[in-house]
């Protein structure tokens, strides 16, 4: 398995995305583009970096300072415990206000509001545990 969020993880991250159509399908149907990164809980900056146009990645990478739309962190035990099983609404709503979902970029409490993206987001973690 490729190290989570290094540029290889990510490639494959974006193939599993475009594969799901309750994923980008869904995201596709509201128009949704974000550049989205990933990282670790006290990290300086975030490791992985998807770009998504109309729903679907169209980029992946190391982030190197792009602009942000999404920048979401946890601990590395957290996501170790996500990508063997990953979360469902009761699952990320605790990991939220327990402060160990973070969002150093984008608004959570809008997002997991509107259906057309909670669905998509708790999808992607399913996407994420997909990656060899």
């Amino acid at each position: 398995m490729s190290e989570l969020f290094s540029p290889e993880w990510m490639e494959g991250f974006a193939e599993a995305w475009n594969a799901d159509p309750q994923l980008s399908g869904a995201l596709a149907d509201i128009g949704f583009s974000s550049n989205i990164a990933y990282g670790y809980a006290g990290d300086d900056a975030p490791k992985g970096l998807l770009v998504v146009e109309n729903g679907k990645a169209v980029s992946s990478g190391a982030f190197d300072g792009q602009e942000l739309n999404w920048d979401i962190r946890m601990p590395a035990a957290n996501w170790d415990t996500w990508m063997k099983k990953p979360p469902n609404m009761m699952t990320l709503g605790v990991a939220y206000t327990t402060g160990k979902l973070k969002f150093a970029v984008g608004d959570y409490s809008a997002m997991i509001k509107d259906p057309r993206m909670a669905g998509p987001f708790i999808k992607s973690f399913a996407a994420m545990s997909k990656v060899a």
